[in-house]
């Protein structure tokens, strides 16, 4: 029986952030609907604890020999090191450089932040990133990517002839339903949640933008509401409360709730006025996406990759303009018009994405693959 291995690394990641969510959704859609003859297993770098990457109905996960650091490093320098299975999807760039004759390999690249913004991350971040997804430009059998924007981008930066599958991303489906009355009820006073506010989602780092939101915030036009983040400290120092000193809107209208459970962000989202996404680059924004899904009018900039998953949906404003951006927030949450006709756009546009869609479409590109073999 044919086995795919699917590199579940991301899931012990400190921070596992969007791409942790993206690595467990795809990793049980693939499972939920592998062909007949096909397992699908999870495979880590070595860890004392791998319970967090422990996925219902995915073998494993099965340790590596090299802990995180040093598997990380050596498949950058090119040790040989083959992760098991028929065929390997690595959901992020960290993928074995040479692909073991009669097996096959794909490879997700989520966005091309190395490139188009590098000071958003680290110097040795972007050194990585860039090896890695050019390696896996030329070894492995696909590149799946998920937007057109991070396909036509990618061509740019590594010439034609790519060879790119561009497959959407879902909406969990611990957020597609609300929580039932009595859970909800005891999230919302366990995390003190106020009756209207604007909604941050996703790892707190420079490329989100969170600086640009609160000073949008801060503007008379911008109704006086509080700003709750969901999501966990990354790297680059940013220090939301010290943002909002600055620009003079205070410590009580900024409230960091840290990293959420999906039945916490589950209400946390559908309570939300607006979602506000003033993201520098993406590659898809899923938040958006399950924003809209839980009837949340969305606010986002104008990141190619976002307004072709917004599809009109949400309310687009140019980056690094908090002017703009506080008068779209002040018609979503001042106009109910506005809004109700956003949420009712916003539902119909994330009922396109489904992760069992994308597991679909990502088994069509390992089945063509292992035919081309």
């Amino acid at each position: 029986m044919p086995v795919l291995v699917v590199l579940t690394e991301q899931l012990l990641a400190p921070v596992p952030g969007g791409t942790g969510r993206y690595t467990r959704e795809l990793t049980a859609a693939l499972a939920a609907t592998a062909p007949p003859d096909w397992t699908v297993a999870g495979v880590t770098a070595h860890h004392g604890d791998l319970s967090a990457a422990v996925i219902p109905g995915v073998a494993g996960p099965v340790p590596l020999p090299l802990p995180r650091r040093a598997l990380s490093a050596a498949w950058q320098r090119g040790l040989p090191l083959w992760p098991g299975g028929d065929a390997v999807h690595a959901p992020t760039p960290l993928a074995p450089p040479v692909v073991r004759r009669g097996r096959s390999l794909i490879v997700t690249v989520h966005d091309t932040v190395p490139w188009t913004h590098p000071e958003t991350l680290t110097p040795r971040g972007v050194q990585w990133h860039r090896e890695m997804i050019g390696r896996a430009a030329r070894t492995a059998a696909t590149l799946i990517v998920p937007t057109e924007a991070v396909a036509a981008d990618l061509a740019r930066r590594l010439g034609p002839g790519l060879r790119t599958r561009v497959v959407g991303e879902g909406v969990s489906a611990a957020l597609a339903e609300e929580t039932d009355r009595r859970r909800t009820e005891e999230i919302v006073d366990r995390l003190a949640l106020p009756e209207g506010y604007v909604l941050a989602v996703g790892t707190v780092e420079p490329r989100k933008g969170i600086d640009v939101l609160i000073e949008a915030l801060a503007d008379p036009r911008c109704p006086r509401v509080p700003l709750l983040i969901a999501g966990a400290s990354g790297w680059g120092g940013v220090d939301p409360r010290e943002l909002a000193r600055r620009s003079g809107l205070g410590d009580d209208r900024v409230r960091l709730l840290g990293r959420v459970s999906d039945a916490e962000l589950s209400v946390v989202l559908r309570r939300a006025g607006a979602l506000a996404v003033p993201s520098r680059a993406e590659g898809f924004g899923l938040p958006l996406i399950e924003a809209m899904s839980a009837g949340v009018p969305v606010v986002h900039t104008d990141v190619p990759a976002l307004v072709e998953v917004g599809g009109g949906a949400g309310r687009v404003v140019p980056r690094e303009d908090p002017s703009a951006f506080a008068e779209a927030l002040r018609r979503v949450l001042t106009e109910p018009a506005v809004a109700a006709a956003m949420r009712a756009a916003g539902r119909r546009r994330a009922a396109d994405f489904t992760w069992r869609r994308a597991a679909e479409e990502v088994w069509a590109a390992h089945l063509a693959a292992r035919q081309r073999r």
